[in-house]
């Protein structure tokens, strides 16, 4: 096993809002140096400020997950952070909720893209050295890649991609020294992901948490991972679904009023 000379590093994607932003803030407070991801190079920067201020190690990368060209710079860029402990594949997103008769087949390549292929070129980038530190890897999927509902063909093919990647992988490296873990995250109550899956329509976002009286929040994913990855070294958490009591599956949720 490797002797420890510094912080471990843990990546993540996705993390300039959101859940993403949240595990920063929860790995950092663990102990991790949190190397942050994401597209808005602007909100990376000013949560990396925020965490050095409160005495963090953090570091900003702009990068679009998608750019496998890009993810490959990255991880040269990674050369110089030594080993990698922890990678947190976060970043996705869902667009629309047409149904499979009416949905545009552009959402679902997008959507396909970063959730699936996203996960895929960071993964396949940052492997070798996740193996070589005994590290851990954590695929954010959702409920959607465990159960279907109408409207939700394209994310639910997408997160059943990631379900499916995050199986498959941890049957491949059985025997290395590596872990696989999923989380799968039902009603969580970000500023973004409903906003962006209706297009930016504020009251049917809201309308998605109307009556639920505690919806996850992304602290609440943040903390769960943070424990997942801190098990001791032989224990994997294979796939951990966390919903919202009021939440008993996809389509079954207790409102009030």
């Amino acid at each position: 096993m490797r002797t420890r000379t510094a912080a471990p590093t843990a990546v993540i994607t996705g993390a300039s809002s959101g859940i993403g932003a949240a595990t920063a803030r929860h790995l950092a407070a663990a102990g991790y140096r949190v190397v942050l991801t994401a597209r808005r190079e602007d909100r990376l920067h000013a949560l990396t400020e925020e965490l050095t201020a409160a005495g963090h190690q953090a570091v900003a990368y702009a990068l679009d997950v998608t750019d496998r060209a890009a993810v490959m710079t990255f991880a040269v860029f990674l050369d110089e952070y030594g080993p990698i402990d922890v990678l947190v594949n976060n970043a996705g997103g869902a667009i629309g909720t047409e149904t499979v008769a009416t949905a545009d087949p552009a959402d679902w390549r997008t959507m396909y893209d970063v959730n699936v292929l996203g996960t895929l070129n960071v993964t396949q980038a940052l492997l070798p050295r996740l193996v070589k530190a005994e590290g851990t890897l954590v695929v954010l999927s959702s409920t959607a890649g465990l159960a279907t509902y109408e409207g939700g063909g394209g994310y639910v093919a997408a997160k059943h991609g990631a379900h499916v990647l995050a199986e498959t992988l941890r049957l491949e490296l059985c025997g290395q020294p590596v872990r696989v873990i999923e989380i799968a995250p039902g009603m969580v109550r970000t500023e973004g992901f409903a906003l962006t899956r209706y297009r930016g329509d504020q009251d049917k976002a809201d309308a998605v948490y109307a009556g639920v009286a505690d919806p996850l929040t992304a602290d609440d994913i943040a903390e769960t991972i943070t424990w997942a990855v801190s098990r001791p070294p032989h224990v994997n958490v294979d796939l951990l679904v966390v919903r919202p009591r009021a939440q008993a599956s996809n389509y079954k949720v207790h409102r009030e009023g």
